[in-house]
């Protein structure tokens, strides 16, 4: 009897974002249901580590916490594992011991001398620091995967039925959509700029990308056009995502897009290590650049999407510690999401013109048609949770904070012409003041409190926005480290290399570091040089 498949991580990813995102804004309905999650510190006293992430659970300790965001994860994922129609029970294992081992990584990360920045020096009582950030324990997440996927086989086998890096990462992007819907709210202009920007980048790259990809694979290595277009794809377009859409729609061996699979994952990791380091040292100056880069240059989703948030991390750090400029949270991260959000949509896009291709001209079948379907299927999925995620928090709080910015501006000139209504009337204090200062300063006085009365309806959405993105956040990063992590375990490098990848590696590394990475740095100077995020407070 066949086993029946179980629903695509694609789908899950979708479904699980948008569950976490629904039960985050009950808030608006003046119910909190997250806001228990843990909120990590960073700390010199272990104890002060993890805290409930809202103020309505204060009265909880870390532990419990910590404890209850664990039962949360392990019953959501639970849910997938039954929908995936994998063993639940070794699920839940290897799930328990991927999520304390992730969380352990993460609270080293956090720890002061590892993650304070200049500015949170004297309030820690301390006098120096690496200042990476809290971030840093993502690093710490990659590092033990690989130990574990290297020097523990043992241990690594019995993490497999957990170890789903690109389920963990679709989930965390559907529910980060809501924080950046926010951010694009409150600054709408400058993320049209950046959304705009972007697209046009993508597909500026990829279209010299591909070619020049698939023609070193051709001519120089000899590929043929089953390994090059796989090839071309998945070090151009978006790893993973692309090379196996792109062996789907030329018919390609199933080994074939496995195998450049396994070297996306590996370069990811050398990217992931490396270009965030040489943002912070040399693009500081220019963060969204920086961003987009990571956007272009990094392949997965994980990688990619991971290495924004390291970057905007660290940028933020180096801007402050340098020039003391204070960039407001998440912009970069924003930024390199939007660019891999149109990449990922341009996988679609591509695998049916190259299904069209093949079936057209190359291995051209009698009867066979390359339908608008062929987009749907390898469409990919968990973009719709981010962009439903994205439009909701958009919808909700663009109007709030327009009202506010609106406002913002009457209620200086209202509280101006209040003061000085009151300094003109102040030697008439002892006196009989006139009629018609009285009645000025008494029209000022009312008109600035019906624009504070009609701000609060307003103030009160961006106030409850942000705690549905707050208590969101809490499962962004934490599935972001259990990406890390195991991204980390599943890069098994002599297993690979003893199933003879180094050709498939030669073209890899001559492709990123000979003209993509670099390529995809002039481009995004060309397109965001100059575009910076707003400021901090």
């Amino acid at each position: 009897m066949e086993t029946r498949k179980g629903i695509s991580e694609d789908w899950l990813s979708l479904w699980l974002g948008l569950a976490i995102f629904v039960l985050s804004i009950a808030v608006f309905a003046n119910i909190d249901l997250l806001g228990w999650g843990t909120k990590t510190n960073v700390w010199m006293e272990i104890g002060k580590a993890f805290a409930p992430v809202s103020k309505a659970y204060a009265s909880m300790s870390g532990a419990a916490s910590l404890f209850a965001t664990y039962i949360f994860a392990l019953l959501v994922m639970g849910v997938g594992a039954v929908l995936l129609k994998v063993d639940v029970k070794k699920f839940a294992v290897g799930f328990t011991l991927v999520y304390w081992i992730s969380t352990a990584c993460w609270l080293l990360g956090h720890y002061s001398y590892i993650a304070a920045t200049p500015d949170k020096l004297k309030s820690l009582n301390i006098g120096w620091s690496m200042n990476l950030t809290g971030e840093a324990g993502y690093i710490i997440a990659l590092i033990a995967g690989l130990l574990v996927g290297n020097l523990m086989p043992g241990l690594a086998d019995m993490l497999k039925e957990a170890v789903r890096p690109e389920l963990y990462i679709k989930t965390a992007i559907v529910v980060m959509g809501g924080t950046l819907g926010l951010k694009a709210a409150e600054s709408l202009g400058l993320a049209s700029a950046v959304m705009f920007r972007g697209l046009c980048a993508i597909v500026e790259a990829y279209l010299i990308y591909w070619a020049l990809v698939y023609l070193l694979a051709r001519k120089y290595f000899k590929f043929s056009r089953e390994w090059a277009a796989p090839l071309a794809s998945g070090i151009s377009i978006c790893g993973v995502s692309a090379a196996i859409a792109t062996g789907g729609a030329i018919r390609a061996r199933p080994i074939v897009p496995i195998m450049v699979s396994s070297l996306v994952v590996i370069f990811a990791v050398v990217e992931l290590i490396l270009l965030p380091w040489f943002a912070k040292v040399f693009l500081w100056h220019e963060p969204l650049v920086a961003a987009a880069w990571m956007g272009l240059a990094v392949k997965t989703d994980g990688a990619a999407v991971a290495s924004g948030a390291i970057t905007d991390a660290w940028i933020r750090a180096q801007a402050l510690a340098e020039a003391g400029i204070s960039y407001k949270e998440g912009w970069m991260l924003m930024t390199t999401t939007t660019v891999k959000m149109f990449i990922d949509v341009f996988i679609g896009v591509w695998a049916f013109i190259l299904a069209v291709l093949w079936c057209a001209k190359i291995e051209c079948k009698p009867g066979e048609r390359a339908g608008a379907s062929q987009i749907w299927h390898r469409f990919p999925k968990f973009v719709i949770g981010y962009v439903v995620t994205f439009a909701v928090l958009l919808a909700v709080c663009y109007p709030a904070s327009k009202a506010l910015t609106a406002s913002e501006s009457e209620r200086k000139a209202a509280a101006a012409q209040v003061a000085t209504l009151e300094k003109e009337l102040a030697p008439t204090i002892n006196t009989l003041p006139t009629l018609d200062g009285n009645e000025n300063l008494s029209a000022a006085r009312a008109k600035m409190a019906g624009i504070e009365a009609a701000i609060k309806v307003p103030e009160a959405t961006m106030a409850k926005a942000k705690i549905v993105t707050d208590e969101s956040n809490v499962f962004r990063q934490l599935f972001f480290v259990l990406t890390f992590f195991t991204i980390g375990v599943v890069s098994n490098f002599k297993k690979l290399w003893e199933e003879g990848i180094g050709r498939l590696a030669a073209v890899y590394l001559i492709s990123l570091f000979g003209f993509i990475i670099w390529i995809g740095l002039v481009i995004s100077w060309i397109f965001f040089r100059g575009v910076k995020p707003p400021l901090a407070g």
